[in-house]
């Protein structure tokens, strides 16, 4: 299981298709550095300030008068939201013992409801649900607007939970413990108040936690700085520290493995973003799980898995980045490391990433940023390995859901850009896959093609994209098309099915291209790293060639191409809108980091430095070139462009883009647009409906400056 930490740095945006706290807003930080600044626009970033919050109200105005106040946006904002509270999606499950857990949003319920059910239900059509928690009905209870954030139960009955909810769609939450069997919360049970916590339960009586524990107890990167070790019935304030790091360390963490045989307790101390230590602890003492700091080590019953991301030499070998190695774990915390190579990468894969099921190892395989998987079993020297059949082409097939610790089931999301998910249920060794439930289609895809195209980038490098069109789409320019990207943190961006992009694109007619720029993972490690720090430009050129291509190709022209991107994807639109606005005729920048002088000091910037670099020190020189708020010029000529994003955004944060906007519009520059949801966090809705508007709002504005 990923911690916390690692899952809220990781960039969220609307085109996935898919409270903040004054420590983290830092509005005095930027009242303090407004009297040594040159930023005209410093005033911004106090979030809640009447007068920020006026000049917000004031553009989404503006904005809502041209864009949204229209009969068309309604048909798309509605078309969109149909696809969103469709009774026919299928209900993701995870199992936990015998029941299938899953939280569900529609429009009866539009903050969610949390069920269970049995397989033997779910393979109904209609299955039978046990509601567990209403969130709705609790906000009317408590004269709230909490936000589900996720469930951690305690094995192996799962009777017990911590449930996490933000109180306006943002990463700060509240913990509170729940009774399954009751349907309640737990009456003088565990209770966290709301701040980045990482909790995790040790038994039944006693948590690792860390959170907010008073001044200087989290890092500069807003996460926890120290865990402890906290007893049922006890005050926070005498839990017992297991762990402090330092201000600036990125997170601390720790966990408990429960599985029967194997138990043992780690405590994770992540440095930056792509370096961290492990310690397993065993009494007060802390043994250091000796792998490279930029590797991850993951263990599971009598095995140690280490996922390089550069070349390890050990025990007289070799081993390259992205491969993935495999030891007992006993025998490495001994100092006997006996390596198997279970994945090493070639030219055209990498490792998306890996499942234990009780007795075996799915591996998720990318050929050319396609899925294929395999099946690994442990044995005496190579482990037995067999390759899952079946797999569509241009197409992801990804592990769901495994039990590990009872069984070799496993469940399979299958999904393509015209081929709605399938949700596929297996037992290794005795039951093949079956499909058990079948997404539903929401446009007409037999109308469309899917391609994959490669192009060279400024320095040679070979760039892949896909593409998907009409069926016998004339090549002469004239086709509106909308290229998205990412190009960060080693996340791939790989075929999904969407049908908010095919009603709202891909039926009006339009193209849909995504490109797999360097910066992602596609390629393994070495793609991420092409793209770190001051290579960062690569990334840019990257998505500056696929448009270039696709001009060339006459699948469209600039002035009929537009770009969206979201958070780090935010920063590659300011990077297109500054360094290539000759390429696009309008671009969509959503969440977005801008101001890359000073995104450390704002919200969760500091844990982002391993990627972009310190701006406070002598790496400035180079962030400087691809830093959108200080690249804007008076004189530049600019495609229109919307900039939106969200008041309780505690990740990135609502400021990079108001200063955009703002700034962009003192110089004079016609077609910036802003708009900023109040709720929703990074994700940037925090119900169906708000997510809707705000996916009906980049479309429209994109479909419209396109024509």
């Amino acid at each position: 299981m990923k911690p916390v930490w690692l899952m809220l740095v990781l960039g969220v945006t609307l085109a996935g298709m898919n409270h903040a706290d004054a420590s983290n807003n830092k509005p005095a930080k930027a009242a303090t550095d407004a009297a040594t600044s040159d930023d005209p626009f410093l005033w911004l970033e106090d979030i809640h300030a009447t007068r920020s919050m006026d000049w917000v109200k004031k553009e989404n105005a503006v904005t809502t008068k041209q864009f949204v106040d229209n009969a068309e946006f309604v048909k798309t904002r509605d078309s969109l939201l149909e696809v969103m509270d469709s009774d026919a999606r299928i209900p993701d499950v995870n199992r936990m013992g015998d029941y299938l857990y899953n939280f569900w949003r529609d429009k009866a319920n539009p903050r969610g409801i949390w069920r269970r059910t049995t397989l033997a239900e779910y393979r109904k059509t209609s299955p039978a649900w046990e509601v567990l928690l209403d969130i709705d009905a609790l906000n009317k209870s408590e004269n709230k607007r909490w936000v589900f954030k996720g469930a951690q139960c305690l094995k192996p009955k799962y009777d017990r939970c911590l449930l996490s909810l933000s109180p306006d769609g943002g990463d700060a939450v509240a913990v509170r413990e729940f009774d399954i069997p009751a349907k309640s919360f737990v009456k003088n049970g565990f209770d966290l108040p709301i701040a980045k916590t990482e909790a995790s339960w040790i038994d039944e009586n006693t948590l690792y936690v860390g959170t907010d524990f008073g001044p200087g107890s989290m890092t500069e990167s807003s996460y926890p700085r120290i865990v402890k070790e906290w007893k049922r019935g006890t005050p926070l304030s005498s839990a017992k520290t297991v762990y402090e790091g330092k201000t600036t360390d990125l997170a601390i963490g720790a966990s408990h493995d429960r599985t029967v045989g194997f138990e043992r307790d780690f405590v994770s101390v992540a440095t930056d973003f792509f370096h961290s230590e492990l310690y397993q602890r065993v009494g007060d003492q802390l043994k250091h799980v000796d792998v490279p700091t930029d590797a991850t080590a993951d263990a599971h019953r009598e095995w140690l898995l280490v996922q390089t991301r550069s070349a390890w030499t050990i025990g007289g070998a070799t081993y390259p980045s992205g491969a993935l190695l495999a030891t007992k774990f006993d025998d490495f915390m001994a100092g006997k490391p006996a390596f198997t190579v279970l994945f090493k990468p070639d030219a055209h894969t990498s490792l998306a990433s890996y499942n234990w099921t009780q007795h075996h190892l799915i591996l998720d395989v990318l050929d050319d940023v396609k899925s294929k998987l395999e099946v690994l079993t442990p044995q005496a020297g190579d482990w037995k390995r067999e390759t899952v059949p079946g797999s569509p082409a241009m197409s992801t097939i990804s592990v769901a859901d495994t039990d590990p610790d009872n069984s070799d089931e496993y469940w399979l999301d299958v999904t393509g850009f015209l081929a709605p998910s399938t949700l596929q249920r297996g037992v290794l060794g005795s039951v093949p896959a079956e499909t058990l439930k079948q997404g539903p289609a929401f446009f007409d895809a037999s109308k469309f093609d899917v391609s994959q195209h490669f192009v060279a980038s400024k320095d040679g490098t070979r760039v892949p994209y896909f593409e998907i069109a009409p069926k016998g789409m004339k090549m002469d320019g004239s086709n509106r098309t909308l290229l998205y990207g990412y190009g960060g943190f080693e996340v791939s961006l790989q075929p999904f099915y969407s049908g908010s992009v095919g009603r709202a694109w891909l039926q009006r007619g339009g193209v849909y291209v995504i490109a797999n720029i360097r910066g992602g993972g596609e390629y393994g490690p070495q793609w991420h790293q092409a793209a770190l720090k001051a290579n960062r430009p690569r990334a840019y050129e990257d998505f500056a060639a696929v448009a270039n291509d696709l001009v060339k190709r006459g699948v469209t022209s600039a002035k009929h191409l537009g770009a969206e991107g979201g958070s780090n994807g935010g920063l590659l639109m300011g990077n297109m809108l500054t360094l290539y606005p000759q390429l696009f005729g309008a671009i969509a920048c959503e969440v977005p980091l801008l101001d890359m002088k000073r995104y450390t000091h704002l919200s969760a910037g500091a844990s982002w430095m391993a990627e972009y670099g310190n701006p406070d020190t002598d790496d400035w020189k180079f962030i400087q070139t691809f830093s959108p708020y200080q690249n804007v010029k008076k004189d530049g000529h600019y495609p229109p462009v919307l900039f939106y994003t969200t008041t309780s955004d505690d990740r990135v944060g609502p400021v990079q883009a108001r200063k955009m906007a703002a700034k962009m519009q003192s110089m004079g520059h016609n077609n910036v647009w802003f708009y900023e949801n109040l709720e929703g966090g990074h994700g940037a809705g925090a119900d169906n409906k708000q997510a809707a508007l705000m996916h009906a709002l980049a479309y429209d504005f994109l479909w419209d400056q396109l024509k």
